[in-house]
């Protein structure tokens, strides 16, 4: 796993086989209310298929944890509704977000992905970390 500085946000990177994820977290202000125990973070997802084989994710798997270290497990099959194929050099992008109940976390997973020939594989999604800057952090 690798972590970059962007413009605007930390990318959190991870390459499984000849598939890359990248991460970028955003905390979505406008629609947290820390009042009310609720911080939402939206999370772009870059994956690229830097191989020769033609892939389709078909699963996702979550593990989300917040900052009690309460964790919650989420799996699901695609990504947003869909079950995208992903032909060599090419790419898939998508936005979704995750609630918390507290103002830092971290998030980490995997993509089961299948080759056109039947082959079934994990992907890894990176650990990142969903903080608030300024925020205190509660190790445990």
């Amino acid at each position: 796993m690798r972590r970059r500085r962007g413009s605007d946000s930390a990318a959190y990177e991870a390459r499984t086989r000849d598939i890359v994820v990248r991460v970028f977290p955003t905390y979505a202000a406008e629609e947290s209310s820390p009042e009310q125990g609720l911080y939402l973070w939206s999370y772009t997802v870059e994956i690229e298929n830097h191989g020769e084989e033609t892939v389709t994710l078909i699963a996702r798997r979550w593990t989300i944890t917040d900052g009690f270290n309460r964790v919650n497990e989420v799996e699901g099959s695609g990504v947003v509704g869909e079950q995208p194929e992903l032909k060599p050099r090419e790419a898939f992008r998508y936005v979704s977000n995750c609630p918390l109940p507290t103002p830092s976390g971290a998030m980490r997973g995997s993509y089961q992905m299948v080759t056109d020939a039947g082959d079934l594989f994990d992907v890894a999604i990176p650990e990142f970390s969903l903080h608030l800057p300024g925020a205190a952090m509660k190790l445990n």
